[in-house]
C-alpha cells in the first residue's frame, strides 16, 4: 500500500516538556519509526495556556510533526499516542499530496513566500498614500 504524508499535532504535557525537551521530538521520532514510517518535518508550534484543563494541565506545548506512513498504521500510531503519558492530547490529518512539499518545507524554515504588499498609517488622513506592488520575497523562518 502507498504511502501517505500525515500532519500531525501534538500538545505535550508542559512539565515534562520542560525537564526534556529534547526527548519529546526523539519520542515522536522513535513512535514513526517503528511504524515503519519517515519523519519529514518536527519541530516546536507553540507554548500556551489551554483553554481547559487537560488530566489537571493547565499549560500545553504544541508540537507539529508532518510524517510519511503507511495508511494502515495510523491506527497502530493513534492507540501508541494515547498510551503515551507526555501526550496529552493528538490530531493526526491527512495532507493533500499537491500541498505536502509546500507544507513541509515551511514547517522546516525553509519556503520562500511572496511579501504582502501593506501600506504605510500616515498620521495625516487627507494624503493620499501611493502605493507600489513590491516584487520583494520574504524568507519565512522556523
Amino acid at each position: 500500500m502507498a504511502e501517505t504524508v500525515y500532519e500531525c499535532m501534538f500538545i505535550f504535557n508542559a512539565n515534562a516538556y520542560a525537564r526534556n525537551p529534547a526527548g519529546a521530538a526523539n519520542n515522536i521520532e522513535e513512535l514513526v519509526k517503528s511504524l515503519g514510517g519517515e519523519v519529514l518535518a518536527n519541530r516546536l508550534f507553540d507554548e500556551r495556556k489551554l483553554a481547559y484543563p487537560i488530566n489537571g494541565h493547565r499549560k500545553g506545548v504544541y508540537w507539529l510533526t508532518y510524517a510519511r506512513l503507511e495508511s494502515t498504521s495510523i491506527t497502530k500510531f493513534n492507540r501508541a499516542c494515547q498510551l503515551n503519558d507526555m501526550i496529552l492530547r493528538h490530531m493526526v490529518v491527512k495532507i493533500d499530496p499537491r500541498l505536502v512539499d509546500a507544507m513541509v518545507s515551511v514547517a522546516q524554515g525553509k519556503a520562500v513566500l511572496p511579501a504582502r504588499d501593506i501600506p504605510k498609517i500616515d498620521d495625516d488622513l487627507d494624503e493620499e498614500i501611493d502605493i507600489e506592488p513590491s516584487t520583494e520575497e520574504a524568507v519565512v523562518e522556523g
